[in-house]
């Protein structure tokens, strides 16, 4: 049940940004699908790890390139 309700959390904060994770906008990249700049990337994984109260390595917040690698880290 806590997966559930971290994946509500995470699809909450990535509403906000205007991103649906249904479909394939959920593998789309941040950059060249959704046009975001790094600066809004960052702030959204900000955003999800300050809603589940995890925090990611650095290195890890770099590689990140679309929605679900997102929810793979902080739920997975």
């Amino acid at each position: 049940m806590k997966n559930f309700t971290d994946l509500r959390k995470i699809s909450k904060v990535f509403h906000q940004y205007g991103i649906t994770l249904t479909g394939k906008k959920k593998y789309a990249s941040f950059e060249k699908d959704l046009n975001m700049d790094k600066v809004f990337v960052n702030g959204l994984i900000f955003e999800c790890e300050l809603e589940l109260r995890k925090e990611l390595e650095e290195e890890k917040i770099h590689q990140i390139k679309a929605p679900a690698q997102v929810i793979e880290l902080l739920v997975g």
